[in-house]
């Protein structure tokens, strides 16, 4: 697993953003065979959405051959109510990018059959391959989509009941009615998100105070269902960017550690000597292969210079010997 530690929630969004950007266009995806991005919403990938609006508008990301699915949706919220999370997402993202409609999955809150369009919603992934990269985002409590503390760590996409400490605090998005908060919601399940053959890669992003000690659960302890978020230690190709704020509870030298692995990378192997997911690239094995070569020959040439100068050497005291034997005849 790897940990990606930023300044700000600024500077995460925009290394999320770069990362999942650079994810889509090295993957180069086409019709036959697009990018399936797994997408969460909340307040942790806001800044990121927005970034990836600029690249789009930039001319450097294009939607046209991705596909998404999203974690979660409120389970009786009409599809066009300002807090559903199909108008969140139109709002941030989609509808400023040039994505296809058919290509956005949202679990539908307001299905006849809950259960069977949870089934739907995964028998999609599946036809698709999987889905390539998963990003999220946790609550203060380590729950990633509505995998609430106590969930299933083998759990799939289900309708799911909201924890009280949930409700109440998506209360402000429902002008503080709790009444008004649903109570339950469709929810892609632990598995769903961390097993290798639904998500290939998982990238969570965690920012904020209140959101250290879900990280230091997730970091520091082993995997635990009451922290549904730790379930990524179990995953090949784990990969968490906090902000400084979320590392308080974090032991220092596990922070250093992540730090110093970072700055290996950077500065010693080099990152052009990196792929985008830490892999090191078979340019660098090339390079260290060539340079061998080269010292190889170089030493070989120095070795033959020392036999060259011992001949002439050798030359040049056998002629001054011939010279003396002369003269001592005469």
């Amino acid at each position: 697993m790897r940990l990606i530690v930023r300044q700000d929630y600024e500077e995460v969004s925009a290394y999320s953003a770069y990362y999942v950007k650079e994810r889509i266009n090295q993957f180069k995806p086409t019709a036959e065979r697009p990018f399936v991005l797994g997408l969460p919403t909340g307040s942790s990938p806001i800044g990121v959405y927005h970034k990836l609006v600029d690249f789009h508008k930039a001319g450097e990301l294009n939607f046209q051959h991705v596909v998404t699915f999203n974690m979660d949706e409120y389970v009786g919220l009409p599809r066009n109510h300002p807090q559903s999370y199909h108008t969140f997402m139109w709002n941030h993202l989609f509808k400023h990018v040039n994505i296809k409609q058919e290509n956005v999955h949202i679990l539908d809150g307001n299905s006849e059959d809950l259960d069977n369009e949870c089934s739907k919603f995964e028998a999609d992934i599946v036809k698709l391959g999987g889905i390539e990269l998963f990003l999220g985002g946790i609550g203060p409590d380590g729950h990633i989509a509505f995998n609430e503390p106590g969930s299933s760590l083998t759990s799939r996409t289900r309708v799911k009941t909201l924890a009280y400490e949930t409700i109440m605090a998506n209360a402000r998005f429902f002008g503080g009615d709790v009444s008004k908060v649903p109570k339950l919601a469709l929810t892609v399940g632990v598995a769903s998100e961390f097993n290798i053959m639904d998500a290939r890669e998982v990238c969570v992003v965690i920012t904020g105070a209140h959101k250290s000690l879900a990280l230091s659960k997730c970091l520091e302890e082993g995997v635990n269902h009451m922290w549904t978020v730790s379930a990524i230690q179990m995953h090949p190709k784990g990969l968490i960017i906090c902000d400084e704020d979320a590392t308080l509870e974090l032991h220092v030298k596990t922070v250093r550690y992540f730090k110093s692995i970072e700055h290996v990378h950077q500065s010693i192997i080099g990152p052009h000597n990196l792929g985008l997911q830490g892999n090191l690239l078979r340019n660098m094995v090339d390079a260290n292969q060539a340079a061998k070569r080269r010292r190889r020959l170089m030493l070989q040439s120095l070795l033959n210079d020392d036999d060259e100068n011992e001949e002439e050497n050798h030359n040049y005291f056998s002629s001054d010997e011939d010279a003396q034997k002369k003269r001592h005849k005469k």
